[in-house]
C-alpha cells in the first residue's frame, strides 16, 4: 500500500515555487541560488578558523577530522582515518582539518541549521505546513583539501540513507551550502537525477589505492555509465537533496580548500526510528556504534547505557525551533 505524502506537490510552498517543488519531486534535488548571505558565510568560516587555530574550544560532542592522506602521515598503517579533536588540533591549524562533524552544540555553526532561508525550504519539501517541526540530524562543515595525488579528497557515489535508521526517507532532506565558488575543478557535488526513487543499495568501502576516509561508503558495483549532473555553485547557493539520491564528489584538483556547510533534517512528527537488524544497513550501524563506544564521554553516553544505532543518532540530533524530546 502506497503511503500518502504529507507534502502537497500541487501547490507552491512558502518560499519555493510550484516548479521548484515539482523539480525536487522528479529529480531528488533542487538548487536555490543566493540562499545564504555573505555575512553569515563569513561568520561560519571565522568560527571554523577559530576552532582550527585553537582560539575557540570545540564542544566535546563535535568531531574534528582529517583526510586519510593527511592522517597517514601520522598513522601510516591505518587504511581509514578518523582522528579526535585533541590529536587533530595538535598537528597544525586550518590546513590540517578537513571536516567538523556533529556541531549541534556549537552555537555559531548551529545557527546555520536555524537559518530561516534554509528551514523555510526544508519545510516546503518535507513538511505539511510552514509550521512543521523539524530536527537537525546530521551536521557538517566540510573543508575539502587540495588532493595530494592519491585522490582521497573524492567521495564515492552513495546514498545518505545508508547511515540513517529512520523512515520514511521522503521526510528527510539535506541542505548543503557552498561557502565559496564550487565547480568541477575543486570537487563539486555530482548527482544522478531521479535516483531518489530507487531502493537503498548495498554499500561498501571502495577499493581505492590511496586509501578511503572513515565511513566514506560507496554503492556496491556502482554503474559508472549512469548520467551525472555536476552541481556548480556560487557562495551562498544551497542544494537541497533527498537521502536516497545517488551523489558524490570528485577530487579537489585546485590549489585551495573547498568549504561547504550542511545539515540533514528530518520531519520530527512523522519520522520514526526502525530496526536495521537483518537489513543492508546492519553493518553500517555496527560500525557507527563502535565509534560511539570508543568515545562515550564525547557523546554523553551514560554509564551502563546500551549503545545502539538509534541511540547514536538521538545523542547527536537537536530540535530546530521547538523543544520536542520524545520522538527523534
Amino acid at each position: 500500500m502506497t503511503r500518502k505524502s504529507i507534502v502537497d506537490w500541487t501547490r507552491p510552498g512558502k518560499v519555493l515555487s510550484l516548479e521548484q517543488k515539482q523539480f525536487y519531486q522528479k529529480n531528488g534535488y533542487v538548487l536555490v541560488r543566493k540562499c545564504i548571505g555573505r555575512e553569515e558565510l563569513n561568520k561560519y568560516e571565522e568560527r571554523f578558523n577559530a576552532i582550527c587555530e585553537r582560539k575557540v574550544k570545540p564542544p566535546a560532542s563535535m568531531l574534528v577530522m582529517k583526510d586519510v592522506s593527511l592522517a597517514k602521515k601520522v598513522t601510516p598503517d591505518s587504511k581509514c582515518a578518523l582522528l579526535d579533536s585533541r590529536i587533530s588540533l595538535s598537528l597544525s591549524g586550518i590546513d590540517a582539518i578537513t571536516k567538523l562533524q556533529d556541531f549541534c552544540d556549537e552555537p555559531v555553526l548551529f545557527s546555520y541549521c536555524e537559518h530561516p532561508r534554509v528551514t523555510d525550504v526544508v519545510r516546503d519539501l518535507i513538511g505539511s505546513s510552514p509550521e512543521s517541526r523539524i530536527q537537525a540530524m546530521h551536521t557538517m562543515l566540510i573543508n575539502k583539501p587540495p588532493d595530494t595525488g592519491k585522490l582521497t579528497s573524492r567521495h564515492p557515489m552513495h546514498q545518505d540513507l545508508i547511515y540513517f535508521p529512520w523512515r520514511p526517507a521522503d521526510l528527510t532532506i539535506c541542505a548543503w551550502t557552498a561557502m565559496e565558488k564550487i565547480n568541477k575543478k575543486n570537487g563539486c557535488l555530482q548527482v544522478v537525477p531521479g535516483t531518489q526513487t530507487q531502493p537503498l543499495k548495498e554499500h561498501e568501502y571502495p577499493d581505492w589505492e590511496g586509501g578511503v576516509n572513515k565511513a566514506y561508503y560507496g554503492i556496491k558495483d556502482y554503474d559508472l555509465s549512469l548520467p551525472r549532473e555536476y552541481v556548480e555553485m556560487d557562495a551562498g547557493d544551497t542544494v537541497f537533496f533527498h537521502p536516497n539520491l545517488f551523489h558524490g564528489s570528485g577530487a579537489n584538483r585546485s590549489d585551495g580548500f573547498r568549504k561547504a556547510i550542511s545539515c540533514h533534517f528530518a520531519n520530527y512528527d512523522h519520522t520514526k526510528y526502525i530496526d536495521v537488524k537483518g537489513t543492508i544497513q546492519e553493518e553500517t550501524g555496527k560500525q557507527i556504534v563502535e565509534i560511539i563506544k570508543k568515545h562515550p564521554q564525547r557523546y554523553s553516553v551514560k554509564p551502563g547505557q546500551e549503545v545502539t544505532f538509534e541511540l547514536s543518532w538521538r545523542l547527536r540530533s537537536r530540535p530546530v525551533h521547538h523543544d520536542g524530546k520524545e520522538n527523534l
